[in-house]
């Protein structure tokens, strides 16, 4: 699993930019959505890897937003897993506009099997 890359590419749109500096010309890709974007992005690419019914849980976080990307940008995310540590998957993130890094981080999920992560939910535990 280590080495497993992923990629992914959106669109900035109105619905994923910020919107309270007031101007049209300001609304740029907001922080959480681009943080968003990274996760899926590191859970898509161990997913077809997991056995069946397991899926993973983000666990622990570290981003940071470098530069602005404006409506009409293809940001392009990149992930790759660097380390396993039993159930834990590490995961280093960028997040690009062209030639400019738009964000970088790093990121753990946890694998789980979701009939029993269901379940304990439903017990109330954690």
């Amino acid at each position: 699993m280590i080495g497993t890359k992923g990629e992914r590419t959106i669109l900035v749109t109105g619905e994923r930019t910020i919107d309270f500096l007031g101007l049209e010309a300001a609304r740029v890709l907001s922080t959480p959505h681009m943080i968003g974007v990274m996760e899926r992005t590191c859970r898509d690419s161990v997913l077809p890897l997991l056995d069946a019914g397991h899926d993973t849980v983000g666990t622990h976080i570290e981003v940071w937003h470098r530069a602005a990307a404006p409506i009409g940008a293809a940001v392009a995310f990149r992930v790759e897993v660097t380390g396993v540590n039993g159930r834990r998957i590490h995961f280093r993130m960028e997040a690009w506009n062209g030639t400019v890094m738009v964000g970088e981080g790093t990121h753990e999920r946890a694998i789980v099997n979701v009939a029993k992560f269901a379940s304990r939910l439903a017990a109330g535990k954690k």
